[in-house]
C-alpha cells in the first residue's frame, strides 16, 4: 500500500533541485553565514511582491510575532514590554505561537470567537468586544492596544472589517500569514503601496505590520525555521531591525532588551531559490481544492472550506466567494462526530490526514488565568472537534488524488 503524505518535500525538492542547489553552492563559494547577501536579497524581493516599504528577515514564524509586538510596545508605549493591562484580540483557533507571542510581549490575550464557515476572527464578534469594553471603561482599567487577526489555512480574514475596526478604536493590526504567503483580499479600502483601490491586495500589506513563517511545510518554507515581518512603518521596520540583533545598532551598545533572531543566510538563498515557484504552487494548490470540492460537495455530513470575499459579512459574520484563498491547508468538517472514525479510516488506507488545531488557546494550560474572553467560544470549540485536513501536496498525482476521494465515499457508504 503506497501512502500518500499530508505534503512530499522530497518531491518538491526534487522539482526544485537545480535552483535550490545552485543557490546552497552559492553560500559555499561566500561563506557569508550570517546576514549575507541573500537576506537583504530576500526581504526586497517579499516586499516587492506584497507591496510594502519594508521586509525583515527573522529566525521564525514565532520570533516575527514577538519582534513585531515588542517594537509596537516601544512606540505606542516608550517602553520596551507591554503591560498587563493592555489587551491585544485575536483568535483562540491558531497555533500556539501566535498566543504566546502576546505574553512573551508583556500584553493580555482577548479571545474572540471565529466565523464558523471561514474559521477566521469573526468581525462582529470583535466589534462586539470593544463596544462592550468603551461603555465600562470608567470602571474598567484595562486598554485595548491591537488586533491579530489569523488568516487560517491559507483564507484570508475580512480585512475590510477588520481594519475598518482599527481606525475606529485606534488599534495596531498585526496579521498573521503563517499559513497565506501569496494569499490576497479582495479591494483594499486603503491600498498598499504601487497599488489602485479595488486591486487584489497581498495578505500582509493590510496591518501595521504583518508575521510569516517560512516553516517547511509552509506554501514558502526553507530546510529550517524562517520568519519575515512586513510593515510600511520606517521607525517599526528600524526597531525591528535593531531588536533582532540582540537590541543596537552597535552590538557593542544595544539600546533595547534583544533577541538574537536573525535569519539564516542559508535559508534566505533556499527561500529565493523558492520563491519563484510561489506562484505556481499556490495554483496548483487551489486546483487540487477545486477538485476536492467538486467531488465531494454531493457527500452529506461534510462541510466543504469557502472561499472568503470583500462582501459585508451577514448577522453571524460570515462570508463568502473569493479566490485568494491559497490552500496552505484544505479542511473539512466533518459531522455528526464522525470526524475521529473517518481519520482512522483513512490512515487505514495509508491517506494521512491532520487535525489543525485539537485544542483551543484558552484551553491550553499556558493560557490559563492569563487570558480575557469575549462570551463564549462556541465555534472554536466546535470546530476543534469537527475539522480534519486532507492532503495538499502541489505536486500530488491525479491518481492520489482519487485515491484520497474514493477512500472517502466508501466510508460514507459502507
Amino acid at each position: 500500500m503506497k501512502q500518500i503524505p499530508m505534503l512530499d518535500l522530497q518531491l518538491e525538492y526534487q522539482y526544485m533541485k537545480t535552483d535550490i542547489d545552485t543557490a546552497i553552492k552559492r553560500c559555499l563559494d561566500h561563506q557569508k553565514w550570517i546576514l549575507g547577501p541573500e537576506v537583504k536579497e530576500l526581504e526586497d524581493t517579499i516586499a516587492k511582491f506584497l507591496g510594502v516599504k519594508h521586509c525583515i528577515g527573522a529566525s521564525s514564524g514565532t520570533e516575527a510575532l514577538v519582534l513585531s509586538l515588542r517594537a509596537l510596545a516601544i512606540k505606542l508605549k516608550g517602553q520596551e514590554y507591554f503591560d498587563e493591562t493592555d489587551e491585544i484580540i485575536t483568535t483562540p483557533f491558531t497555533f500556539t505561537a501566535t498566543g504566546d507571542a502576546i505574553l512573551r510581549a508583556g500584553a493580555t490575550p482577548v479571545f474572540v470567537d471565529i466565523d464558523p464557515a471561514t474559521y477566521n476572527i469573526n468581525p462582529i464578534k470583535t466589534r462586539e468586544y470593544l463596544t462592550q469594553n468603551l461603555k465600562l471603561k470608567t470602571q474598567n482599567s484595562s486598554n485595548i492596544v491591537g488586533i491579530i487577526p489569523v488568516h487560517l489555512y491559507g483564507q484570508s480574514c475580512n480585512m475590510d472589517e477588520i481594519m475598518k475596526i482599527a481606525r475606529e478604536y485606534n488599534l495596531f493590526v498585526l496579521e498573521d500569514v503563517a499559513q497565506a504567503f501569496g494569499g490576497t483580499w479582495n479591494g483594499p479600502t486603503v491600498p498598499a503601496v504601487g497599488l489602485s483601490k479595488g486591486s487584489r491586495q497581498k495578505l500582509g500589506s493590510f496591518g501595521t505590520t504583518g508575521a510569516f513563517s517560512f516553516f517547511p511545510s509552509k506554501n514558502l518554507g526553507g530546510f529550517g525555521d524562517g520568519g519575515m515581518v512586513s510593515t510600511n512603518d520606517d521607525e517599526l521596520a528600524e526597531l525591528m531591525g535593531m531588536l533582532l540583533k540582540h537590541g543596537g545598532k552597535d552590538k557593542y551598545n544595544v539600546d533595547h532588551i534583544g533577541y538574537n533572531a536573525r535569519l539564516d543566510t542559508l535559508q534566505a538563498a533556499i527561500l529565493l531559490a523558492k520563491f519563484k515557484y510561489i506562484d505556481e504552487f499556490n495554483e496548483r494548490r487551489r486546483k487540487i481544492a477545486e477538485i476536492y470540492n467538486r467531488e465531494l460537495s454531493n457527500v452529506s455530513g461534510i462541510v466543504l472550506p469557502v472561499n472568503c470575499s470583500t462582501t459585508q459579512p451577514d448577522d453571524k459574520g460570515t462570508s463568502r466567494n473569493h479566490d485568494g484563498h491559497v490552500y496552505h491547508q484544505y479542511t473539512i468538517r466533518i459531522l455528526n462526530k464522525r470526524r475521529d472514525a473517518l481519520q482512522k479510516h483513512l490512515k487505514e488506507k495509508g491517506i494521512d490526514t491532520m487535525v489543525y488545531y485539537p485544542v483551543p488557546l484558552h484551553k491550553m494550560r499556558v493560557f490559563d488565568g492569563r487570558y480575557k474572553m469575549n462570551g463564549d467560544l462556541t465555534e472554536s470549540e466546535k470546530a476543534v472537534r469537527e475539522v480534519l485536513s486532507l492532503p495538499m501536496e502541489p505536486l500530488m498525482s491525479e491518481e492520489a488524488i482519487s485515491c484520497i476521494i474514493h477512500t472517502i465515499k466508501k466510508f460514507y457508504h459502507e
